[in-house]
């Protein structure tokens, strides 16, 4: 996967995570609420992911342009 593809994954797993836990507190199921909180903590982990691939890439592209200047 791609770096960004990588962080809207996770953008949306926090999302739904969120949501999946907001149901489950207000519908009063502990489950639910763990699920949430589950996927949201599974979604934080995608976009660190994706901003390692972004911070990686860039590391690279500063190599590459310094190793181009000697």
């Amino acid at each position: 996967m791609t770096s960004t593809t990588d962080k809207i994954k996770g953008a949306a797993n926090e999302v739904a995570g969120s949501l999946k836990q907001g149901a489950g507190e207000a519908l009063g199921n502990p489950k639910l609420q763990v699920e949430g909180a589950a996927q949201k903590l599974k979604g934080s982990a995608q976009g660190a992911v994706g901003d390692a691939k972004d911070a990686a890439k860039d590391a690279a592209h500063k190599i590459a342009n310094k190793s181009d200047k000697l």
